[in-house]
């Protein structure tokens, strides 16, 4: 399945997201429910902030491969976070992260600050969409 990526000059270049993508006519959408770093318990375990953002990515990419996917079929996430400041101090390892896990592929994204999330030790919760 490809994606078109739209990315206009008038917005800039974009680094580490794209500013669209149009699915294929024929594509099935997979919306993925907001994932955060619980193990099989429910629980977040006390881990590291870049530690949630790998677990979260392997659980994101876990639903798409259940499907039938591929992690370059992601067309978009919007990454929750409790502290933007630990985000970006940690851009550089979360960046080695996601290129181990998806390689150049960026989809369409979005970053929202929160004050909490459903467990008191999460700091990161990602949703997404897939085009399979």
């Amino acid at each position: 399945m490809t994606l078109e990526i739209f990315n206009p000059e008038t917005l800039g270049t974009p680094s580490g997201w794209n500013n669209g993508l149009l699915a294929p006519e024929d594509g099935r959408l997979l919306f993925i429910a907001g994932q955060s770093a619980s193990d099989a318990t429910g629980s977040v375990p006390e881990i590291t902030f870049v530690e949630q953002w790998a677990r979260v990515l392997d659980k994101i990419i876990a639903v798409v491969h259940e499907a039938g996917g591929e992690p370059t079929d992601i067309a978009r996430m919007t990454v929750y976070v409790t502290d933007r400041e630990a985000y970006l101090e940690s851009r550089q390892a979360l960046g080695a992260v996601w290129r181990n896990r998806l390689g150049k592929h960026y989809p369409a994204m979005a970053l929202v600050e929160v004050k909490a999330l459903v467990d008191a030790r999460a700091m990161v919760e990602i949703e997404a969409t897939a085009v399979l």
